[in-house]
């Protein structure tokens, strides 16, 4: 695999941002190009957090796969109500700019998107809001059910990140920032696969059975497990392997 760090201009957020792309070495061994994996971080995160916490360059390498790590700061990959338009940046600006810098698939079957905690929840809120963009999507320990938490108590910077990107907890209840909501009023079912996944142990637990529940009722393709485990990366590090292989993409066949 060949690991780039790029630096680049956002235009949606006016910024200097960084970004990390795993790509297949020799993909020109293959009949067709890479398919791709956006992979969204949590909220203490960045860029690089899946290279320097997991081993997901390892894995992808069973794949013809190209993996896609950008950074959304605190942003929840929102239009925040007082900051940048990281919604337009990660639905719009981002897949333009990959798709223009690299032979990737652009085909709407082979584009995913996956991430953990606020990357969880940026994954289903994009796959919901770019059905044709992204076929599936992933939330590891995602933040589900954001409404439910508005009465909970958080510390200085949670609180501030919360009021940056929402305005406030209180105003997140059946806005476009609920998913809960999102699912319950979809005026039709979308043909995208969903997977969610979270330790019985994770404090975030409820937000993914909240989720399964409501997804379930509505009629999503959704793939649920729940398994031992925290909010940590040796829980995400064992189940993004399950994701991988979730994905319609074929393994490899080494020589």
């Amino acid at each position: 695999m060949a690991l780039l760090e790029t630096h680049y201009y956002a235009r949606s957020i006016d910024l200097s941002i960084g970004m990390n792309i795993i790509l297949p070495e020799h993909s020109e061994a293959w009949n067709e190009p890479p398919a791709v994996l956006y992979l969204l971080h949590g909220l203490s995160g960045d860029h690089t957090s899946w290279i320097r916490s997991s081993s997901i360059e390892r894995y992808a390498r069973d794949y013809n796969l190209a993996v896609v790590m950008p950074n959304a700061h605190k942003s929840f990959y929102c239009d925040m109500e007082h900051g940048s338009n990281y919604w337009k940046l990660f639905s719009e600006e981002i897949p333009m700019l990959v798709n223009r810098w690299f032979n990737l698939s652009n085909e709407g079957g082979k584009t995913f998107v996956a991430g953990t905690s606020m990357g969880g929840y940026g994954a289903i809120k994009l796959a919901l809001g770019c059905p044709d963009r992204f076929s599936h999507a992933a939330s590891l320990s995602g933040a589900l059910d954001i409404a439910s938490h508005i009465h909970d108590e958080w510390n200085e910077a949670r609180n501030t990140a919360f009021e940056a990107t929402f305005g406030s907890l209180e105003k997140v209840p059946n806005s476009g920032n609920d998913l809960i909501h999102q699912i319950q009023t979809l005026e039709k079912i979308p043909e995208n696969r969903f997977y969610v996944c979270c330790g019985t142990e994770d404090y975030l637990y409820e937000d993914s059975v909240s989720f399964r529940n409501t997804a379930t009722k509505r009629g999503l393709d959704l793939t649920y497990n729940e398994s031992s485990g925290t909010h940590d990366w040796t829980y995400w590090d064992a189940q993004i392997q399950n994701i991988l292989s979730w994905l319609p993409i074929e393994k490899l066949v080494k020589p």
